[in-house]
């Protein structure tokens, strides 16, 4: 296809169940949990690492964290979008309060030039300001799918990324799956279920800065209008923050974009993306695979966020999200079931030599995690991992799926 699909979904009646293999030891740990030090409100998707070394992880959604390490853990350091770096020391049970940035100073900040140009250039920076060497990647995995409410399926992976130079080929870049487990509900009413396609390997297919094509398209980019925003900072380093709109048609839909562009480097630090939703049939398209014939698919949102670290003077991926949000209604049944699918991968450390995966390992694009993965029943079979605390209603869901096995 000349368009890579941003978005792939599948339709399906049931998912499988599997089980168990073996763990890392790493045996010091940080807890914790950040908060908006203006409002007390806790703060989701912080990345939280070690100063001097690639372990990291991110906060949940009621914005707790545990970190894990083979060394003593003597400092962290959390940076979140608009807020203030912060590093402290160590201790048990944390509450970290974030500062924001000076909104009024970045505000009267001179912001110049033009919007298409500053995209542009940073699209032609990208040997430059991103890895030059290839990086295998340990990560967590997460898919999520939620009907009304209530999680109905969670998936969670173990995994690995092989990622080639940016200034090399994608076809090199793949992912294979370390551990898994895999909670499914057994209601009758749950029987439509959704699965989607690629797994981790979603974080390669549609890292937009390896891959233009999928967001800057050449033929593409005239369909926009471009708006600088109000800048702002990530981490301790001011950004351009531009924003993408459609302007003109396309035979297929497309997408509405902020970006987060370096001032000093000029390279992407955050893309947030969303599929334009104006057209219906174009979403559909661009968003379903298949389904039951007497089953009507209404869609509502497609949409990615991916943050790029950079890290001794060069840039790689440290976080992907992807969240659906669709209807669905039988023709004779008077009400619909809303749904709403998230998949989240967040890089946890990076391996010492970057050793390339074995073709019989990689996980496909067209691999679904649910039909791949194993389940693993022991209970404290994620301890020794860096992972993304469930939520407290992820971890009620959870529980209630094992009852239900």
């Amino acid at each position: 296809m000349r368009k890579i699909l941003t978005f792939i979904l599948l339709l399906l009646w049931s998912l499988p169940v599997w089980s168990q293999g073996d763990s890392l030891r790493l045996g010091y740990s940080v807890s914790g949990t950040v908060l908006d030090a203006l409002t007390g409100r806790p703060l989701e998707s912080v990345h939280v690492s070690i100063p001097g070394r690639h372990q990291a992880t991110v906060t949940n959604a009621e914005g707790f964290f545990t970190l894990k390490s083979d060394k003593t853990i003597r400092e962290i350091e959390c940076s979140y979008l608009g807020f203030k770096t912060l590093r402290e020391k160590a201790g048990d049970k944390m509450t970290l309060r974030l500062q924001r940035e000076n909104l009024q100073l970045l505000e009267s900040s001179i912001v110049s030039g033009d919007p298409r140009s500053i995209v542009e250039a940073a699209l032609q920076n990208v040997r430059d300001n991103y890895c030059t060497e290839p990086q295998l990647l340990e990560c967590f995995y997460r898919e999520t799918v939620r009907k009304r409410n209530r999680y109905t399926y969670v998936a969670e992976a173990v995994a690995k990324l092989y990622k080639y130079t940016y200034d090399g080929s994608i076809y090199r870049d793949a992912s294979a799956l370390e551990k898994s487990r895999i909670l499914v509900s057994q209601r009758r009413s749950d029987t439509l279920s959704v699965k989607t396609m690629g797994g981790p390997t979603q974080a390669i297919t549609h890292d937009f800065v390896k891959r233009p094509e999928i967001l800057f398209a050449k033929e593409d980019m005239d369909r926009y209008v471009y708006r600088m925003e109000a800048p702002a900072y990530i981490g301790d380093r001011l950004q351009f923050v531009i924003s993408m709109e459609p302007s003109g048609s396309a035979e297929y839909a497309l997408n509405r974009s902020k970006l987060y562009i370096d001032r000093e480097l000029l390279s992407f630090t955050r893309i947030e993306a969303s599929l334009d939703m104006s057209d219906r049939a174009k979403a559909i398209r661009m968003m379903l695979v298949s389904k039951p014939i007497s089953l009507r698919f209404i869609p509502e949102e497609a949409s990615i966020v991916i943050n790029y670290r950079l890290q001794d003077g060069k840039s790689r991926m440290e976080y992907f999200r992807s969240t659906m949000r669709f209807a669905c209604d039988w023709r004779k049944r008077l009400f619909r079931t809303r749904y709403t699918t998230v998949n989240e991968l967040v890089i946890t450390d990076v391996m010492p030599e970057a050793t390339a995966i074995d073709r019989k390992e990689r996980f496909r694009q067209r691999d679904i995690l649910s039909d791949k993965a194993p389940e693993f029943l022991d209970p404290d079979f994620w301890k020794d991992y860096n992972i993304i605390e469930p939520t407290e209603s992820l971890e009620h869901a959870i529980d209630r799926l094992r009852k239900n096995r």
